[in-house]
């Protein structure tokens, strides 16, 4: 489950228009959500607020063992008007799983971030700024967070603390989302690091005006059963001036959208030609609330492979069946007149407000329906397994005003010790 602070960073994203999925990045986000999921290892308790639209905090507190816990900060310069309260966030908004693609969303003209104050033209750069400080250990991490155009954006990490070489380190990340292509490129002070890494997408480009040789072209393209999907592929480079070494790999994605009549997956294939792994995922949506998901890796050099299966399924809230003859006859107006279901003029309206700009993010319209999904839900489970015999189980959702997390790590090699880790983490936020 994230974070407070993590689920006001993504909330931050889509309102100022920046698709986090598109970049290599994410190339694998869906298989990492169901197979790489942290399980807690203790009893961790966390209180958050935002106090208003730009100030956000929160407090965390470990208090078996060593106590310690830690202070953290948010400022946007964008007010943030999002569901705060623990009882009121959808749980599909903080704890990820199964990532649907969609259709790539055109970048916004330049013309739309210009502001206008007393006849001086002002560009809008819309900004984040994160501290977060560990207690007693007193190590620091920040975050600084830019928008520097419709297209562009910087983001600044700084961590710091004893146990870092040299006291501490800072990587600095300049991003570019063009939507049929993005790029990122890196500067991190532990080695000297430089690295670059970019994201192509088949198909057609949204930056094609309606109309257009191009746009026209692409429509033409994807008559065939290639509009049902997309694929992708990416690289990357990087290398340490100080040490002197370098590495480099590349991944390849495919993933059906939402018009694909059957169940959707994602496929991916990433090389790592340096080093000799291959790793390949396959994750299916086999239901409205149950996905599952594969991944098996193989290194060429020392024939050592290995695989790992996984699973989410959701559950259902209990509804109140003495209320269904209300539900059965609520209905809203729509153009077909009285008798259309609320939820199919609620769609069309969310995408006549995506057309017309209103939602920046292609994640907009998604979050914007995902509301009835959510109040149908409880809560989730989740479980992993390995070749080693290695089982995690995560169990997380809501109890009255409460956000709660409950994992298990089991190990079946280890006789003597076979439980590895069991926590509980329970978020409140105001």
């Amino acid at each position: 489950m994230l974070e407070f602070m993590d689920y006001v960073q993504h909330t931050f994203f889509a309102a100022t228009g920046w698709n986090r999925d598109n970049s290599y990045g994410a190339l694998d986000v869906t298989a990492r959500a169901l197979l790489d999921f942290p399980t807690p290892t203790t009893l961790s308790l966390s209180l958050s607020s935002l106090s208003t639209a730009h100030l956000g905090t929160s407090y965390s507190l470990n208090p078996l063992g060593l106590l310690n816990g830690s202070l953290s900060y948010l400022y946007s310069s964008i007010p943030l008007s999002i569901p705060h309260r623990s009882s009121h966030i959808p749980l599909r908004l903080l704890i990820p799983g199964y990532c649907q693609s969609h259709e790539l969303r055109r970048p916004d003209d330049s013309w739309w971030w210009e502001i206008w104050q007393r006849g001086k033209r002002l560009e809008r750069k819309d900004t984040l700024l994160y501290g977060r400080l560990y207690l007693p250990t007193s190590d620091l991490e920040a975050l600084y967070l830019r928008r520097l155009s419709p297209v562009t954006q910087v983001k600044v990490k700084w961590v710091s603390g004893q146990g870092i070489r040299s006291g501490g380190t800072i990587l600095v990340l300049l991003q570019q989302d063009r939507a049929k292509y993005s790029t990122e490129y890196l500067y991190s002070t532990d080695s000297a690091l430089l690295g670059v890494r970019g994201l192509y997408n088949f198909g057609p480009d949204p930056r094609a005006e309606a109309g257009s040789p191009a746009a026209e072209g692409d429509v033409a393209k994807q008559e065939g059963p290639g509009r049902y999907g997309r694929f992708s592929a990416g690289a990357e480079l990087y290398y340490g001036i100080l040490n002197k070494s370098g590495g480099m790999s590349t991944g390849f994605r495919f993933a059906t959208l939402p018009q694909h009549d059957g169940f959707p997956y994602t496929m991916t294939l990433t090389l790592n030609p340096l080093v000799g792994n291959l790793t390949s995922t396959y994750a299916v949506k086999a239901g409205k609330l149950l996905a599952l998901c594969s991944k098996f890796h193989f290194n060429v050099y020392s024939y050592e492979s290995g695989f790992q299966v996984g699973m989410e399924l959701w559950q259902r809230k209990q509804r109140d069946d003495s209320l269904d003859w209300a539900h059965s006859i609520l209905r809203l107006p729509g153009k077909a007149g009285w008798g259309e279901p609320a939820l199919a003029v609620l769609e069309r309206s969310a995408a006549a407000q995506l057309d017309a700009g209103e939602v920046r993010s292609e994640r907009g319209l998604e979050e914007s329906l995902m509301g009835f999904e959510n109040e149908a839900t409880a809560g989730v489970l989740k479980a992993r397994l390995n070749q080693d015999g290695e089982i995690g189980v995560l169990w997380e959702g809501k109890l009255k005003e409460l956000l709660y997390s409950f994992g298990v790590h089991v190990d079946f090699r280890k006789r003597e010790r076979i439980f590895r880790g069991v926590g509980l983490e329970i978020q409140y936020s105001s």
